[in-house]
């Protein structure tokens, strides 16, 4: 059996085999341009569009892919003309460990980072009432973001890949007795009614994103305040506390830290970790005293810190 995913990723590469043969011929012409195309998880109407808008404006071209492993796999292939958004944690839900584990097997490298409030809404077709309601269909995280309100109602809840293509799943089915979670941007666009706005738990509800690019590896200018690395120690007695007294010494603000289990291991870690800085000589100085210690030490990143909006 064929699966579409396939079908849509080999169109996609075809794509991209193009615009980069154009791309190509612009750069022996002396009118190469910046990164102009940008994969992102969802469709029409998903957060994931809406943080490439506020990142790149709203004349970049965004390629729509059904997974998170699309996102990668266009973005790492698409030659310098081609980049990523992926979603990497909510501040409700929290991280969303499978990103991760994407980012670090990839060649990608971030450049930058998206803070999105995320508004929450039970969108319907225009005839349906609250009553009417059976299911409630949207990418999972989008339910637990919500589960609070949902809680109150004895809906059968559906996951999806996608908050948009839910709600134009509703749309398209004309579906009295289905809603959807989804932003309002879905609503305008599949013409449906917002039901019910704003209905996840906590308010101050945001989405960080990552932007990505397989171009200029390693580079960073310096304006750059914030750094994301991939380490892990060599596991004895004290080595995690080694490396973050080295942060602290220089300085520097250790946003986030998590442990992922090394694939066949005897429950040793490997560790992300977000740092932000005043300088980039803070980062390089500290940089310099992580390659000492034993372990593995991989930089992801160094970019622009992102802004609550």
């Amino acid at each position: 059996m064929i699966d579409q995913r396939d079908i849509l990723y080999q169109e996609e590469m075809q794509k991209i085999k193009t615009v980069s043969e154009k791309r190509s011929s612009a750069e022996s012409s002396g009118m190469a341009k910046s990164p102009s195309r940008i994969a992102i998880q969802g469709y029409e109407g998903s957060f994931h569009k809406v943080a490439a808008w506020q990142f790149f404006g709203k004349s970049v071209e965004v390629v729509p892919c059904a997974t998170f492993r699309d996102v990668v796999k266009i973005a790492s292939t698409g030659g310098e003309n081609t980049g990523g958004i992926m979603a990497i944690e909510n501040s409700i839900a929290g991280s969303i460990l499978p990103n991760y584990h994407l980012l670090q097997k990839s060649d990608l490298h971030i450049t930058g980072e998206v803070y999105l409030q995320i508004g929450q809404n039970l969108l319907v077709n225009p005839d349906v009432k609250l009553e009417d309601i059976r299911e409630v269909h949207s990418h999972p995280m989008a339910i637990l973001q919500c589960l609070e309100y949902l809680e109150k109602y004895n809906w059968k809840l559906i996951e999806t890949e996608d908050t948009a293509l839910s709600a134009k799943h509703v749309h398209q089915h004309r579906s009295k007795h289905i809603a959807a979670i989804a932003s309002k941007l879905a609503a305008e666009l599949f013409q449906l009614k917002v039901i019910a706005p704003n209905i996840h738990t906590m308010k101050n509800n945001y989405t960080r994103f990552l932007v990505l690019s397989n171009s200029s590896k390693g580079a960073y200018d310096n304006n750059s305040d914030k750094a994301s690395l991939n380490f892990h120690t060599d596991h004895s007695r004290g080595s995690l506390a080694r490396v973050l007294t080295a942060i602290a010494d220089e300085g520097i603000n250790l946003s986030k830290l998590q442990s992922f289990p090394i694939p066949g291991s005897d429950f040793k870690y490997s560790f992300h970790a977000d740092m932000e800085f005043d300088a980039t000589a803070q980062f390089e100085s500290v940089l310099a005293k992580l390659k000492q210690l034993p372990g593995d030490l991989r930089v992801l990143g160094v970019y622009k810190r992102g802004k609550l909006k």
